[in-house]
Formats: structure tokens, sequence, C-alpha cells
């Protein structure tokens, strides 16, 4: 089967009637029919597999509009759950989310991927199971598994390509081995454009063209172009952490180029700076920490960085011109990178670039990309009917 890239529900689509359920725009058949538009028939018949794989229920009366009273539709109690992981370089997000993109438990456990896919496979494997086989899950069905990865993948077969910071992982095609063992639907995505997912679908539904940049151990940036998640030809949109930047000078990446703005922007190339200067940090919340406590250094660190991130930035939005960006991540939790973002956003682009323009830090703040993953899967099977067959 085909990665699932869209994460927009086909219009009419059982994805789409349950996310409008979901969202409460609407709460009956007809309610449906009369937003989609679509035949009563054809609408019934997509509500009735809803009710039968549990992902609705029907029960009590909505107001007539004429007629008899129609049956309310909602979201099932146990309905189902997506779990969804966002790994980072030395940690992982670990989530149960909900039919309707609400995280039910989220978790957060340290891991290297330094150690290589074989041995991450496995050790998400286990903690995918210890859930699955928690009383909290018992009777409610596992419908399918997210998870976002810090460096490219291929947009067609879900495989990992050339990451900087994940040595030993080119080509791994985890899609497939976390699938056949865990007997689920799975989909793989960068983190970046899970986060991108997450924000779009739980917070800015109706913004049709979206930045979102994670500033974390790295950089990434997810773009949402016309309503759609944009991958380009082959999953590599959005990776600005390789532009060269002024401030980088030669230093070399691990990218192998050199002046590359992760190099001087990234929480790892701010972490590494502050700890040359004897300043004890070990993961960006740490630098966030010092920031937050009026650390000189760790604050101008940031500021610095918040102008490199602007200069590439402000090139994207005058060539894009979208009317939002949105900021999250570790770092994001910094006020001075926002401010100076925004600052140098403001100052290089084109005034029509920017007219309408609104940059924020992230409204689903660290959840986006768990909430990304699980609704990203929760289209794909929706999308591919047959893939419920193996559903726990």
């Amino acid at each position: 089967m085909d990665y699932q890239r869209d994460h927009v529900p086909e219009w009419g689509s059982p994805a789409h009637l349950l996310r409008l359920v979901a969202t409460g725009s609407a709460n009956s058949r007809s309610s449906l029919v009369r937003l989609v538009k679509l035949a009563p028939s054809t609408v019934s018949a997509r509500v009735e597999y809803l009710l039968e794989h549990r992902y609705l229920v029907e029960s009590g009366n909505a107001v007539s509009q004429g007629g008899r009273r129609p049956k309310l539709l909602k979201i099932r109690d146990g309905g189902g759950l997506l779990l969804a992981v966002d790994f980072g370089t030395s940690h992982a997000r670990i989530a149960t989310i909900d039919v309707a993109g609400r995280p039910q438990a989220v978790t957060e456990l340290p891991w290297d991927l330094a150690q290589g896919p074989e041995r991450t496979v496995d050790w998400l494997i286990e903690r995918c199971r210890e859930l699955m086989d928690s009383p909290d899950l018992a009777g409610v069905p596992v419908r399918a598994l997210g998870v976002g990865l810090p460096g490219p993948v291929e947009n067609r077969g879900g495989s990992v390509v050339l990451p900087s910071r994940m040595p030993g992982w080119h080509g791994a095609a985890i899609r497939e081995t976390l699938s056949e063992r865990l007997e689920m639907p799975v989909v793989v995505e960068n983190d970046a454009n899970l986060m991108a997912v997450g924000e779009h679908l739980s917070a800015h539904p109706d913004v049709d063209h979206l930045l979102v940049v994670k500033m974390g151990t790295g950089i990434g940036c997810g773009v949402v172009s016309a309503g759609r998640l944009h991958h380009g030809a082959m999953g590599a949109a959005g990776d600005i952490s390789h532009v060269r930047v002024p401030a980088a000078g030669e230093t070399p990446c691990a990218c192998g180029n050199t002046g590359c703005l992760e190099t001087v922007a990234s929480g790892a190339a701010i972490a590494q700076a502050l700890q040359a200067r004897g300043v004890e940090v070990h993961h960006p919340s740490d630098i966030v920490r010092l920031v937050q406590e009026g650390h000189p250094l760790a604050t101008g660190m940031v500021r610095e960085a918040s102008r490199s991130l602007g200069e590439v930035m402000a090139t994207v939005v005058n060539f894009f011109n979208p009317s939002l960006l949105v900021v999250g991540g570790a770092l994001a939790g910094a006020p001075p990178l926002l401010a100076g973002l925004r600052g140098v956003i403001y100052e290089r682009c084109l005034p029509l670039a920017t007219q309408s323009l609104e940059i924020e830090a992230a409204s689903t703040g660290p959840n986006a990309g768990v909430i990304g993953a699980g609704l990203l899967a929760l289209q794909q099977i929706l999308s591919h009917p047959s893939t419920e067959e193996t559903t726990r």
C-alpha cells in the first residue's frame, strides 16, 4: 500500500464525516447531509461504517429541522485510540490519541536514536505493547500507530533518507517492520511535518497557508500549502536546517557542508556553545530554563539564534507568503526566540508578505507532534478501510 501523504480527509469520506462530528460541526445524519451536500443514502452508508467500526454512537434525539427528530451522533466512548510517538534525538514522546485528536495519556522517555533503527524499533514495540496491555486500554481498539522522526522521510515509502543527526538510519524502512510486528497500520513521517498536521487540524483548520518551525535539538519546518501538507517531490520540503547563514561562517555541519543554520541556531548548537563556556546544559529545556532565570549568556545566544533563524525564515516568508508562522519545539518556550524572529521577519520581508502574517507559539504545545501522528494514522486507516482488519 502506498504511503498515505494527505492529512486532510477527502470531502464526504468517512474520515471527513468523523472529523465533522468530532469538531462539533455536525451531530446527526441530516446535519452531515446539509454540510457535505451528498446524497442521504451515501452519507448514511458511511455513517453506518463508522457505527459498525465503533467510531461513532447514535443515540438520543437532535432538534428537528422539520419532520422526525434525527438521532444524535457523537464520538463513541472507548471508540478507539491511536498510538503516537514523536522522537527527538535523545527522547521520545509517546501518547494515546482518541479519534477526535485529543491526547489521552502522554509520557516522555529518554531514548537515543544513535542506538540505531533496529534497537529503536525493538524498544518502541516494547513500549507500544506495554500500552496496549495496560488496564486503561482493556476493550478499547488500538487502531494504528503514527511515528515522527527528526530527519528526512521519503514521502512514498516512509523510509529515512540521509539524516544528519541519526547515524546508521539511512534507508531504514521501519514502517514495514513496525506494521508487521505490531499487526496494525503504521505511518512514519518527519517530526516537523507531524507538528504542522497537529497544529493545522487542531488549532488552525481554516488556515490554508501555514509554516510550522520546530526548534529543538535540531531545526525543522513543516509546510501546509493550499490546505494540504506539502512534501515536495521526495519529502524534503521544509528542510531549512541546512541553509547557509552568515553567522555560521565555515563551521562544519553534520550534513557534510559548512555554515548551516543548524550549526548556530539549533538547541544542540546552543548547548554545545554554552558547555564550552562552562555552563552545564544537557537538553534544549535546560536552555529555556536558563533564559527564564535571566542567565545573560544563554539569553544572548538564543537572541543570536533567533536572528539567524529569522534571516532564513524571511526568505521563506517572502517566497511562500504564508498567513501564519508557528514556532514549536523545546526552544519555543524561550521568549527571546519568538521576539527576535518576529523582529527580523518584519524588518526584512516585503510589506505585502507580512501584511496579514501572524507569528505565534504552537497552540498545541509539546503535543503537536503526537496529535499530528495520531490524526495522520487515523486518516490512513479510514482512507484504506481494509487495513482495519488487523486492528487489535
